[in-house]
This record gives C-alpha cells, sequence and structure tokens, in this order.
C-alpha cells in the first residue's frame, strides 16, 4: 500500500571511500579516517559528495525512523515521548526502561514477549552502576527496547504472530522493507540481522539521506511528521541525556537526527536539506566532528 516506483537496489561492492577527517598534532597528520558524505539541497538534489555514496551499506540504526514510520503507518498510535522511543537507540536510562515498559503493557505484553539480544546498558555511566549493583545483561536494557516493544505492540493490533515479528518473511518485516523502499527511493540491495536481531536492510548512503529529508519535510499529521516531532521534541527518548545527537537537535531547531554503529550519521531539517556520513572504520570520533 505504500510501496513507490524505487530504482533499482545499489550494488554491493567494496566502497570506495575517502578521505573525510585527518587527526592532526603539531603540523603532522597522525590518523586519517576514510569514509562517505552526502548533502542535499532543499530540491532534493545532491550539493555535495564525498567517497561513495551509491554504494549498498547496513545504515544500521540509523534506519529506526524510517522503522518507526512503517509501524505508525501500520496503525501503532504512539505519541510523543514513547514514540521518539520507538525509533531510539536509547542509552538505558530509567526513563528508557520506563518508557519500553510502558509501550508493553500498553500492548498487554511483558519483557518476557521481547526478542531483542539481550545486553548491558549502552551508556557508560549506566552500565558501570548496572554492573556494580549485580544486574545480568537484559532485553530490556538492550538499546533497541522500545522499537522492538513498538513493534510488538504494531502486531499485536494488526492480529499478526509475535513470537516470529523478526523473521523477514513476517508481516511487520514485509511492511518495514516496502516503507524503507518507499522512503529511500530504491530496491533493497540485501537483508541481513542487526546486532538486537531485527532484519536490517542495505541501502545507499545517498538513499539513506532521501529517506530522512522525506521524514522531516512531510505533511503535518503523516506517520512521517509524526516521528520526526516525537523524536524532536523528546531528543533524550531517541538517544540518553549525554548524547551528540540528542545535544545537536536541542542546539539545531528543527534538526532531526540520528545515529547508527559502524560511524554511521544522518541529519535533515524541515526544508529537505539532509546530511547523511558513513565512517569506513566505524570510529565516533570522526563521525561526530564530519557530521
Amino acid at each position: 500500500m505504500y510501496s513507490s516506483s524505487s530504482a533499482e537496489a545499489p550494488l554491493v561492492r567494496e566502497p570506495l571511500h575517502a578521505p573525510v577527517a585527518h587527526l592532526v598534532r603539531g603540523g603532522v597528520t597522525e590518523g586519517v579516517h576514510y569514509g562517505s558524505v552526502v548533502v542535499l539541497g532543499t530540491d532534493g538534489r545532491v550539493d555535495f559528495q564525498l567517497g561513495d555514496v551509491e554504494a549498498a551499506f547496513y545504515p544500521r540504526s540509523a534506519i529506526k525512523p524510517v522503522q518507526a514510520v512503517a509501524m505508525v503507518r501500520a496503525g501503532l498510535p504512539l505519541e510523543g515521548e514513547l514514540l521518539s522511543l520507538a525509533a531510539a537507540s536509547h542509552s538505558g536510562e530509567e526513563r528508557h526502561l520506563a518508557g519500553t515498559r510502558r509501550i508493553l503493557e500498553l500492548a498487554g505484553l511483558t519483557e518476557e514477549d521481547l526478542r531483542n539480544v539481550p545486553d548491558l546498558p549502552f551508556d557508560p555511566v549506566v552500565r558501570d552502576a548496572w554492573v556494580r549493583e549485580g544486574r545480568l545483561p537484559s532485553r530490556l536494557a538492550q538499546n533497541c527496547s522500545g522499537k522492538h516493544a513498538a513493534m510488538l505492540y504494531t502486531c499485536k493490533l494488526n492480529g499478526w504472530s509475535r513470537k516470529d515479528y523478526l523473521d523477514p518473511a513476517h508481516p511487520l518485516q514485509q511492511a518495514v522493507a516496502e516503507t524503507v523502499e518507499d522512503l529511500t527511493g530504491q530496491r533493497i540491495a540485501r537483508v541481513t540481522v542487526d546486532g538486537c536481531g531485527a532484519p536490517l536492510f542495505a541501502v545507499s548512503l545517498h538513499g539513506l539521506a532521501r529517506a530522512v529529508a522525506r521524514i522531516t519535510t512531510a505533511a503535518p499529521g503523516t506517520p512521517e511528521s509524526r516521528v520526526a516531532d516525537a523524536m524532536r521534541a523528546h531528543a533524550e527518548m531517541a538517544s540518553g541525556s549525554g548524547r551528540d545527537v540528542a545535544a545537536l537537535m536541542r542546539a539545531v531547531p528543527g534538526l532531526l537526527a540520528k545515529d547508527g554503529f559502524e560511524g554511521v550519521q544522518v541529519a535533515a531539517l524541515p526544508d529537505g536539506r539532509a546530511v547523511a556520513v558513513k565512517i569506513a572504520d566505524g570510529a565516533n570520533r570522526a563521525r561526530v566532528p564530519v557530521a
């Protein structure tokens, strides 16, 4: 129902990354980070590109706003901080755990229904406190638990099976795949498993930038606009109180930003300008200044 005339899938190849960041000390280059960057203008055209922005790659958690849009399209009624949490790579703070429990309660489910991989909280301070207290890795603490709780809620609302909701052939994941192709404007190149256990779809960096631009420019009241508004209004729920993407959204009015493992970053403004970054070695120290 939400398909579009998407272009062909990006090619699966070794990306032709370029130098995007240099570590310089006393006039001597100590290190070089390679990667790719694409910047879109208000008309959706490429204003700047560096490296290989058309090769297939895995956007990791930077695709979560798109996954959240897919769930809202499928009837997920969440708003505000809980919808932001549905698109989150959260830090494992108490507010994130409480929000995930709330989503599960709305669905009439419990933590036992989650199928994400158990883990310790993402934030180092929260994680250290967790370990000192003798607490073990849990599905609730894992940084994608809000997304997984929202996926279960979406399944419950649609009468879809829940035990296999992470199967790429499941109706939920098919709906997500359709939304990925719709918003990126291209076919999915490969499907694999993300670190949390959910399906992960390979697109191009250009396609990812196009998707986040479409989310931020969508008309008020649409699923895209609802997700963007929730994340911008509740930036800490989509990440954490000490996270760079939350600080970025607070600092730039109207900006939507999302990070992902392996050095991925997207950001877009309501006028359609957008940037997508991939750091080849996955280093956060290069992701933040390049973005």
